[in-house]
């Protein structure tokens, strides 16, 4: 890295050059105006001929500094590029998933959760007919794959990149963008909090947190270990008269507080034991 860390020194100093060599032409530019405006003379003659040389030996400089930055600067970008070690690597994947050689951690998505049973993946030919195999047609397809399975199954994702022009990369930033997909499978139960500015400040943060220790949800999760409920932030239910609001399998429970909305999903939870 000692040559690139010289030709970022030459670029320093070129760049360096040519500012002083600017300001010294803006500071002696109403001298040689003077000159050039005053009367013949012998002395002018003489001044006009040291101010000319001056300029021209200040233009060749700035020329050839000129240059020296260019070449200076590919140098340092072709080098800094060498240097930098390639970050990707393999994922470890589930046990029973095969790998896809273009799946790396950088630039591309990883495996978010193993699928509970084999996933037939004869589903994606229609879809694909259906919105066709150009780059364009990831977020269509991307929906379509979610409506089906209700998450993004890495092993769908992985197919759609073998038959179309989707890449990996394309798919991670997509999906991670867009906050509607899923990336692992929901709850057997949605639970959906508002935190639309009316909840937010009735306390909205608070009944999250409380749904979340209550269901024991992980941190970094959304969903119970036992997938019997999913938790998700929403930007708004549309009943802001009745906020704060939670919505569970479309019942819609409101004014609520953290020990209320606990209250509310106690029916669901009976249900499910009985």
């Amino acid at each position: 890295m000692k040559a690139a860390r010289f030709a970022a020194a030459a670029v320093v100093a070129s760049v360096a050059i040519l500012l002083i060599d600017d300001g010294i032409a803006r500071k002696r530019a109403p001298h040689d105006d003077r000159v050039l405006k005053a009367p013949p003379s012998p002395e002018r003659s003489a001044e006009l001929v040291r101010t000319t040389a001056t300029r021209l030996a200040r233009k060749s400089r700035d020329v050839v500094t000129a240059w020296v930055l260019i070449g200076a600067s590919g140098a340092f970008l072709w080098l800094a590029k060498r240097g930098v070690p390639s970050r990707a690597v393999k994922p470890k994947l589930p046990e029973g998933m095969s790998g896809h050689p273009t799946m790396t951690v950088h630039g591309s998505f990883r495996p978010a959760a193993a699928p509970a049973a084999e996933l037939d993946l004869a589903f994606l030919d229609p879809l694909i007919a259906q919105y066709g195999r150009a780059r364009e047609s990831a977020i269509p397809l991307l929906g379509a794959i979610q409506s089906h399975c209700g998450y993004l199954p890495d092993e769908a994702l992985r197919r759609l990149c073998e038959l179309t022009e989707i890449t990996p990369a394309q798919i991670s930033g997509t999906s991670s963008f867009y906050s509607r997909f899923r990336r692992s499978p929901t709850g057997k139960h949605l639970v959906r909090v508002c935190h639309g500015t009316a909840c937010h400040v009735s306390g909205a943060r608070q009944i999250t947190d409380q749904l979340r220790r209550y269901l024991s949800i992980p941190d970094g999760g959304d969903t119970d270990p036992s997938r019997t409920f999913t938790v998700e932030e929403v930007a708004c239910l549309g009943c802001c008269s009745l906020a704060p609001v939670l919505m569970a399998d479309g019942t819609t429970a409101g004014r609520l507080t953290p020990a209320a909305a606990c209250e509310a999903l106690e029916p669901i939870a009976e249900r499910e034991t009985a």
